[in-house]
Formats: C-alpha cells, structure tokens, sequence
C-alpha cells in the first residue's frame, strides 16, 4: 500500500509540473519590433539576398550565424531535422559536410529533397529554403577534411555517426586509440564515408518578425533561365 501510495504521489506530483511548464511556456510572448521587409527592398536574386542578410547577422555579432536545421524524409515518408553548420554557399548551392552512412545520409540516399532552415533570434529573422541535395564531389570534400582540426578529423573518421552505441566510452575509446595511432605523423585520410552535400534551391523564404505578429514574408520561387518568382505571403 506505501508503494503504491508513493507510486501515486509521484505521479501526481509529475502531473504538477507538467502543468506549471505547460502554464510557463504559455505565457511566453516577445514582440517583434526590430526590422520590416518590403519588396521595394528586396533584391531580384534569393542568393544575393542571403548574403546580405547573412552578411548582417555576422555584423550583428550573432552567435553561429552559419548554424542551420536540415529537414529531410526517409524512404517510410518519416521527417528528420537536426542542426549542422553551413559551410560554403555560391548561386549552385549550400554546402555542409557529413557522415554519408549518419541517418540524415541514408535519407538523402533514398530522397534527395531536403529544407534547410537558418533562423536569426537576435535579429528576428528566419531563411527557409527548399531543394534537391546531392554530394560534393570528392576533391572538395578531401581538400574541406584536411583544412578541418586534427581531432575533428580523427572523430569523423573513428564515429559511426546515428548508429545506437553501449556508452559513450565506447566511443571515446575507440577515439583515443585511433590518435595515439596517428598522432605521430598527423594525418589522417578522409574516410569514404564522410564527406559533402550541396543544396541546390529552388525555393527561399525570408521571413521578418512584425508587431502582432503580422510578420513580413516573401517567397522566391525558380523559374525557367535561373529567373525567380517574387511573391508575398500571408504572415
């Protein structure tokens, strides 16, 4: 009976506290008052919009500006998203590196449509941007590995990134001894598994938060001879 009285207690006890985060997130409510977005300001390109704004955030002294969430669906129509880092972008696309075998590469394998996501807190500004996605080729990835840290190369090389492990001791074993073995002569080849992804668009949105939260948004969407399509969108 004391057993399952404390059962009962506890559960009430989470039921409590569930409620007073619930009531907490609630409540939570910021204006966005910092910047508009009007077409008379935009620019014809979506990529030379980026770069402006992402230009901005660097100015701004945003932490990671580079950071972004990469959505993508397995072969059972399943969605995934996890943030990586942008590591290049041009008018052919934006690029970030990866283990091929993780799940987010698997999924590219058997779909190759992704979203990618930069948002801006501090600036009150977010970037969607949709497209079909394949790898770089294998000289870009082996010339971004090598510029990479030594121990960021070794940690690639050693993890079989998404794979269920015992322990992180596993892994941080399995580490260690990979650089003892090559520490003396710091290298370490690219393993085939690892590598690029481009992202080549054929979608932007760029968002700005407005008061009542009547926010400003513009879609760019491509067209025949790499023109693009400008249209408002409901906030």
């Amino acid at each position: 009976m004391l057993f399952l009285s404390f059962k009962h207690s506890l559960a009430l006890l989470c039921k409590i506290a569930i409620k007073i985060n619930l009531s907490k997130v609630a409540s939570i409510r910021e204006e966005y008052t910092l910047g508009q977005l009007n077409r008379v300001n935009l620019m014809p390109n979506p990529f030379n919009q980026f770069d402006a704004w992402l230009n901005n955030a660097y100015d701004a002294k945003v932490k990671e500006p580079n950071a972004m969430c990469v959505a993508t669906v397995n072969n059972n129509g399943q969605p995934s998203v996890r943030m990586v880092l942008l590591r290049g972008f041009s008018e052919k696309g934006f690029v970030f590196y990866t283990n091929y075998l993780s799940k987010k590469g698997k999924a590219i394998g058997k779909n190759n449509k992704v979203s990618i996501l930069f948002f801006w807190q501090a600036l009150q500004q977010q970037i969607r941007i949709e497209g079909g996605c394949e790898k770089v080729p294998a000289q870009q990835s082996t010339q971004y590995f090598n510029a990479r840290p030594f121990e960021s190369r070794v940690a690639s090389a050693i993890s079989p990134q998404s794979s269920v492990v015992e322990n992180r001791g596993v892994i941080a074993n399995k580490f260690l001894n990979e650089l003892e073995k090559v520490n003396a002569k710091k290298e370490i080849e690219r393993p085939k598994h690892w590598g690029g992804y481009i992202v080549k668009p054929n979608l932007f949105e760029f968002w700005q938060g407005r008061k009542s939260r009547l926010h400003d948004r513009f879609q760019y969407t491509k067209k025949t001879n790499n023109n693009w399509r400008i249209d408002r969108l409901a906030p």
